[in-house]
């Protein structure tokens, strides 16, 4: 037995909340999903699930309480600009049974951005956030979000959103690296359905997915080998080149050309 398969491996775990009518009626298509989750996976932290509520407190209080409770990591998107359908900041602080307060520093660097004159009320509404929360930079357009607990709530903008967990993800605690391979072939999932799920338990340590495709005119599928072993990765790799020979196809390295 290797070390890595004595060790169990760090594990740490992530829930990603979308906050938005316009992303339920699909008005606005979510950028950011696909960012964070990538960005995750990349320092070793797994993204374990992701929520899209409406605009409406009590959704979203709910989704907070039950998501920062089950994972190590919970970050929202949008909701804390300057308008009344911009909710997040008092949800979030509801959420935590906490005060709504006016932080220093970020009305500081709204009057440093917008100057006396044009920090109006509703732009003042950015520097609300949970008693007790730190601020999230903003490289972008200086509003910050900001981080209570284990939940970091970032903007709803892409490229502010991006950016604020850019600049945050270098703190975060990471756990082991998911390392993954694909092997695809043009057979059925239903023909290597059975091969398929006894490899997986043979390996019960790694997460083997089936993804099928219909390319160039012809059916096949990809699948996809994920853990944190490598060498383990590459031993159940092998036995997926055999069975996929023995259903008289041959294994292809990687996706398929589109």
């Amino acid at each position: 037995m290797s070390e890595s398969q004595a060790k169990p491996p760090k594990i740490v775990t992530a829930a990603i909340l979308v906050i938005g009518n316009e992303i339920l009626s699909g008005r606005t298509k979510d950028a950011n999903l696909h960012y964070l989750a990538t960005g995750l996976t990349a320092i070793g932290i797994r993204l374990m699930e992701a929520r899209v509520v409406p605009d409406i407190a009590a959704r979203i209080i709910e989704a907070v309480n039950a998501l920062r409770g089950q994972y190590d990591y919970v970050f929202t998107t949008g909701g804390i600009g300057p308008t009344h359908d911009d909710i997040t900041s008092e949800s979030v602080t509801r959420a935590f049974g906490v005060k709504l307060i006016k932080h220093p520093k970020a009305v500081e660097l709204l009057t440093q951005h917008y100057g006396d004159a044009n920090l109006t009320e509703a732009r003042l509404r950015m520097a609300h956030v949970p008693e007790g929360a730190s601020l999230i930079d903003n490289p972008v357009s200086t509003a910050p979000g900001f981080r209570v607990g284990n939940v970091y709530v970032l903007a709803g903008v892409p490229a502010i959103c991006q950016a604020m967990f850019d600049g945050l993800k270098g703190g975060l605690s990471r756990g082991d690296p998911v390392h993954s391979k694909t092997v695809s072939a043009h057979v059925g999932e239903g023909v290597i359905a059975k091969d398929l799920g006894a490899l997986q338990q043979r390996y019960p340590g790694l997460d083997i997915g089936s993804y099928p495709f219909f390319r160039q005119g012809k059916f096949g599928a990809s699948f996809v080998i994920r853990g944190t072993d490598e060498e383990m990765i590459g031993q159940a790799a092998a036995e997926l080149r055999s069975i996929i020979r023995a259903l008289n196809a041959d294994p292809i390295e990687g996706e398929t050309p589109a």
